[in-house]
């Protein structure tokens, strides 16, 4: 009986190790490592050099003087020229163009800046040109050569002056550059410069003979007419405005030729013939 329970067992033992198969051993040159991604060296960053900051705020350009003032010290008395600077101003005289223009007539009604005052030294001939609708011929030759007179008869009765008795004629008589009339003329000057030229008339022709004159084209608005233009149409335009008619048309012209040229500008004889 223990023999045949040790013949069983042994038999178990030999089919079990008859089923069990050992795994075939694997040869290190099958084995292939899986491969291993290094890492990329990484670049140190380069610093950007800063770009330069722009000013996005605009320069501002360089003004240029409106009147070339330096331009004509040659050729004006300095008593004129340091007057025009501080009433340009004040009298709108902005540009170099209306500055030609008011010279060209300031210099002919003053004989170059030398007269200050009206002369009305007329002979009985001159009157009759001159206020013909005022005198016949037995009238100028009672008038001839009289001044004072001959200014109480013209001037009576207009520009806020009194009849021919009252003396306003000759007291408000032409004064100045452009020869300031009429005591209406004298009593508004007298309040926008704050100075009382109607009690005495005489400063119109020694303190202020350049500002009456810029004071006439102010207050007449002679600057529309001179902004159109270096041209021969516009002067005879502005010298109608200051003559009356075109007395002395072609010396006007000469002199605001020169007064151009010197402001840089150029003269056109447009309309003229």
């Amino acid at each position: 009986m223990l023999e045949k329970i040790i013949l069983f067992i042994k038999n178990i033992l030999k089919n079990s190790s008859s089923e069990v198969k050992p795994e075939p051993a694997i040869s290190p040159e099958e084995v292939k490592p899986e491969p291993v991604t290094l890492p990329e060296k990484v670049k140190p960053k380069t610093q950007k050099k800063p770009k330069p900051t722009v000013s996005l705020k605009p320069k501002t350009p360089t003004k240029k003087p409106a009147l070339s003032l330096s331009k004509l010290e040659k050729d004006l008395p300095i008593s004129v020229l340091r007057q025009i600077k501080p009433m340009a101003k004040k009298f709108r005289i902005k540009s170099n163009l209306r500055l030609a223009h008011f010279l060209a007539q300031c210099a002919h009604e003053s004989v170059d800046f030398k007269v200050t005052r009206e002369n009305l030294n007329y002979s009985a001939k001159g009157l009759l040109r001159v206020f013909g609708k005022r005198f016949d011929k037995t009238s100028a030759e009672a008038y001839a050569r009289k001044p004072e007179k001959i200014a109480n008869k013209v001037y009576s009765n207009r520009m806020g002056n009194g009849d021919e008795n009252s003396g306003d004629g000759w007291k408000y008589s032409g004064k100045g550059y452009i020869q300031l009339t009429g005591k209406i003329n004298y009593t508004n000057f007298s309040k926008f410069i704050n100075e009382d030229c109607v009690a005495n008339p005489d400063l119109v022709a020694t303190k202020y003979p350049l500002a009456s004159a810029a004071f006439f084209f102010d207050s007449n608005d002679l600057w529309a007419l001179c902004d159109k233009g270096a041209n021969y149409d516009t002067l005879v335009a502005v010298t109608r405005r200051v003559n009356g008619g075109i007395n002395g048309l072609a010396d006007r012209e000469l002199k605001f030729k020169k007064y151009s040229k010197l402001l840089g500008l150029k003269y056109s004889e447009k309309g003229k013939k």
